[in-house]
């Protein structure tokens, strides 16, 4: 307990240091190593035991995370390093590497200026590390590189040390590539590329706590002919001691990633648009502790003792407890009751938290993943965009009737914690549905509420989400109000996948300058003239008023896009929400008496005219789909490609990695039902697997009109088409 509180104190004297301080995330794909990683950088760090280190999982705290062997939740820790004679505070995140808790990686990316990506040297660049890469350069964070499991190229696959050359320098150009490709600005003016040359990648092996650099090669003088040859002779432990995994890795993140104070004039114009002429974005943009308080919140847990507790990167200010703090989009202010750091899984409380930090602090009660959090009124932070959106949606009830309002206040909690979550309540009938990035994720909830809750629960089978989306352009079409004194003449078309990315990505939305968002448009694909027009951007669809001159339009728009709104969140076919449609109003006819155009009147002529046109431009049932990636014995090749084009799946490549086939392909979300089972028993439990949520596409015309009935039964609709909708 004493080195606990002695490792607390020096935290506490580098907090108000910010040139000392280094705020980094560890990001991979799923078992690439990075839990054991930072076991190691725990240990190396004085926080655990270099016995346990690699095998204590320090930071996967959750009981399911021990038994599944898989990171599920974004764990805190904070460490000091000595380099050159500095002590540096690093404040690290892991997260997780599974697809399904993507949204854990995008919220810790906002915390941090830095992200140490993890790829294991065996399976080189996966989905996933595409994914957090991404992930980092759309939040401003500068990546650095640690290829592990270099000893599996050693002991397993036998490689020389040219082979072994020619495949790390792959790995390094796969990464490169992915950097460039995402961000070349950043790649070539700021050097942001990853390079042996430059201390910004490092080799070793997380199992065994070693790790060589380039400054480290100098430094020690061990070198690749000295680590091929102290493996091949079970001499690790010395090879360790020589040259151990936490010095190079912490040294590489102390010289390479950016402190606080420059990060931050570069981080805060990309995630916060408010005014940059105010004290406020001087004070965030020069890290000043004695600025007003503006912290960010990216994670939300629950602690038995504690209560609720936010955690996120403090901007500007102090955090003191006491505080009354506003939270952004909620009324009134909140008071912190207490203010602490993180060291793995447990929370040390402190005095305070500067500027430039990430701090855990429990009283805000309105916060959820996501907030801002200020000591003045202001702009909040850009809304964190998710990649993935859930695909998968699953009914929960509690068993016992007594539970229910326990259930809702749960549901209420999880959907606070993880954004990327969908709950949706319905009081009135018990049922509920909760909608997450598949079938684990789901899974992950409903036991988490049942053991950590104690609440029984029922879950229904898993639904697949779907999407509608416009094929063609429709001809121009009305719709009329009830009273008939009301007319909208609209049209739609579909939206190209280039400007669907941009509005998914958050790159043009209505939240920002005009000017801004008509530029980011134009540049996805957009005509100028439309991109003036823009009214609305409903989810991945936009709104585009053409009207020229028409009396009470203004004072009547609020109410159209209601209309608008609510034809987009239930599509004409089966109730799905509408993606990429770029809906134009050309004309309308409104009554001189505001009372004849009332909400009863202009939302259902709306609704009418966009569901109308929409029919009209083809309108077809998109379906959600994966990519699949299998590992397998080649004598079982034959299986694992059977049960990817047993499921409508497309076989897209197979070739050879190390003693594996590696079988590449796609399939549909509702066909990867059962998948894990059916795997298992088709290669006799050989194989292993990912998948990776690959957007929607259109299904296939043959299964419209069945699948359309299915959702329309499974939802009480009339299972009979509208007569328009005569196409299939």
């Amino acid at each position: 307990m004493g080195r606990r509180k002695k490792i607390v104190e020096q935290c506490e004297r580098l907090m108000d240091q910010p040139e000392q301080i280094r705020n980094i995330a560890i990001a991979a794909h799923i078992d690439h190593g990075k839990t054991t990683l930072t076991d190691n950088l725990l240990a190396g760090a004085g926080m655990i035991s270099e016995d346990l280190a690699g095998e204590q999982l320090a930071m996967d705290t959750e009981e399911d995370e021990q038994e599944r062997g898989i990171t599920i939740d974004a764990a805190n820790v904070s460490m000091t390093h000595n380099y050159q004679d500095k002590d540096y505070l690093i404040n690290l995140i892991d997260t997780p590497g599974h697809v399904d808790f993507g949204g854990d990686v995008t919220r810790a990316m906002r915390a941090v200026d830095g992200a140490l990506v993890v790829v294991d040297a065996v399976e080189g660049t996966m989905p996933q590390t595409e994914t957090v890469v991404r992930q980092a350069l759309r939040e401003n964070v500068k990546p650095a590189l640690f290829i592990n499991k270099v000893d599996r190229l050693i002991n397993e696959l036998q490689e020389g040390p040219e082979e072994m050359q020619e495949r790390l320098q792959e790995v390094i150009r796969d990464v490169n590539e992915l950097i460039r490709g995402m961000a070349e600005e950043r790649y070539e003016e700021d050097n942001w590329k990853v390079s042996v040359q430059d201390g910004t990648v490092a080799f070793g092996s997380a199992l065994y706590n070693w790790a060589i650099s380039a400054p480290s090669m100098a430094e020690t003088g061990i070198d690749f002919g000295d680590v091929i040859e102290m493996e091949r002779n079970d001499k690790r432990a010395e090879l360790h001691k020589q040259s151990p995994l936490s010095d190079v890795v912490l040294d590489m993140v102390a010289e390479h990633f950016p402190n606080p104070v420059d990060a931050q004039p570069d981080r805060i114009p990309t995630v916060w648009r408010g005014d940059d002429s105010t004290q406020l974005a001087e004070d965030m943009q020069m890290v000043n502790k004695d600025g007003e308080v503006v912290f960010m919140v990216t994670d939300i847990s629950m602690d038995p003792h504690a209560g609720e507790i936010a955690t996120g990167r403090v901007f500007s200010g102090t955090l003191r407890e006491g505080q009354e703090l506003y939270v952004s989009g909620t009324a009134g202010k909140n008071r912190l009751q207490s203010v602490g750091v993180f060291m793995g899984g447990e929370r040390e409380e402190v005095d305070s938290v500067p500027a430039g930090n990430v701090a855990s602090v429990t009283g805000l009660k309105d916060a959820i993943a996501g907030s801002t959090v200020s000591s003045v009124e202001m702009t909040p932070f850009e809304s964190i965009e998710h990649i993935s959106e859930p695909v998968i949606t699953k009914s929960i009830e509690a068993q016992k009737m007594d539970d229910l309002p326990k259930l809702i206040k749960v549901l209420q909690q999880v959907s606070k914690e993880d954004p990327t979550i969908g709950v949706e309540i319905n009081e009135d009938t018990g049922e509920h549905l909760i909608s997450g990035q598949g079938e684990l994720h789901l899974e992950v909830i409903t036991q988490r509420i049942e053991r950590n809750q104690g609440i029984p629960v029922r879950t229904g089978e898993p639904i697949v989400v779907y999407r509608e989306a416009p094929t063609q352009e429709s001809e121009e079409v009305q719709g009329i109000s009830p009273n008939r004194h009301n007319r909208f003449y609209v049209t739609v078309e579909p939206l190209s996948d280039e400007l669907i990315d941009t509005i998914k990505l958050g790159e043009a939305s209505m939240d920002m300058p005009e000017q801004e968002r008509r530029e980011a448009l134009q540049e996805a694909g957009m005509e100028k003239e439309t991109s003036q027009n823009v009214e609305e951007i409903v989810g991945t669809n936009v709104f585009i008023d053409d009207t020229k001159g028409i009396q009470h339009l203004n004072e009547t728009m609020e109410l159209i896009i209601e209309g608008l709104e609510e034809a987009l969140e239930d599509g004409p076919l089966a109730a799905e929400p509408v993606e990429g449609a770029l809906i134009r109003l050309h004309d309308a006819r409104l009554h001189e008496d505001a009372i004849h155009r009332g909400p009863a009147q202009v939302i259902p002529a709306m609704r009418e005219a966009v569901h109308r046109a929409l029919i009209d431009a083809e309108i077809r049932l998109l379906e959600p789909i994966q990519d699949v990636r299998i590992d397998v014995p080649s004598e079982h090749m034959g299986a694992a490609s059977g049960e990817i084009q047993g499921r409508r799946g497309r076989v897209d490549d197979m070739y050879q990695e190390g003693d594996l086939m590696v079988v590449e392909g796609i399939a549909p979300v509702e066909e990867m039902i059962g998948f894990s089972s059916d795997i298992r028993s088709a290669t006799e439990g050989r194989a292993s697997w990912n998948t990776e949520n690959a957007g929607f596409r259109v299904l296939v015309d043959n299964l419209q009109p069945e699948k359309i009935t299915e959702i329309r039964e499974r939802k009480g609709m009339k299972t009979e088409l509208p007569e328009s909708i005569n196409y299939f």
